[in-house]
């Protein structure tokens, strides 16, 4: 029997980093790879897309022995520049709360949702399987946060450090967590840094380089899994 994968991008230009792995075999909407039968799915920038487009999937197709997440990232640190590969390991929706002047309050805070609750600890939802310890080997484990509007100010990205503390932010990997989670499926997550988190000003973004060394990364993935 085959090892099923369930490939999960934002866009067609994150998942066709696929198309460039050697020895893999194109198919139709999927790909081979030794005993790995990879199902591609587009999920759609943003948490509402990606969770409808995963909840559709899953509802129609037998559910795979691991799904992936791969994409591009923002990163907050020195630590992970631009062209570097890491894997979340916890992330959260950072931008699901109240308002409260010049406060924010998530939704555990204010008691609206319990921060305890599967498959949330402490308020994180957290990738524990053997397939995330196998991958620490060779892919940095981060901290991620979740957001619906990609960070772009000084401002903003001085509160979500403040609370949140995040190596990297992605507008969908909270809910793919979520999903997977709550569905019993083993999952992981890759992501290559295309910026870094600050005042918005694309001409310091490479999204080709972050897409070329995902590529690269996802291979070594495949191979040591």
């Amino acid at each position: 029997m085959s090892f099923k994968i369930l490939y999960v991008a934002a866009t067609s230009q994150e998942a066709d980093v696929l198309s460039r792995i050697e020895s893999i075999i194109p198919g139709y909407g999927k790909f081979l790879y030794g005993e790995y039968e990879i199902d591609i799915l587009v999920g759609g920038v943003g948490s509402m897309s990606t969770a409808w487009s995963m909840t559709q999937w899953i509802s129609v197709n037998e559910k795979p022995s691991l799904a992936i997440n791969g994409g591009i990232a923002g990163s907050y640190s020195g630590a992970y520049p631009v062209g570097n590969v890491v894997m979340p390991v916890s992330d959260c929706f950072a931008d699901a709360g109240i308002e409260d002047g010049a406060n924010f309050l998530t939704l555990h805070e204010t008691g609206l949702s319990d921060p305890d609750e599967f498959p949330f600890i402490n308020g994180v939802i957290t990738a524990e399987n053997k397939y995330a310890e196998i991958i620490k080997s060779i892919v940095e484990p981060v901290r991620a946060i979740t957001v619906n509007t990609s960070t772009g100010s000084e401002a903003t990205r001085d509160k979500l450090i403040d609370k949140f503390n995040p190596d990297i932010e992605t507008m969908e990997g909270a809910v793919f967590f979520y999903i997977c989670a709550r569905e019993k499926i083993p999952f992981i997550a890759l992501r290559a840094i295309s910026n870094m988190v600050e005042r918005r000003n694309r001409s310091r973004w490479n999204i080709p380089h972050a897409l070329d060394n995902l590529a690269l990364k996802l291979e070594d993935v495949l191979k040591i899994l």
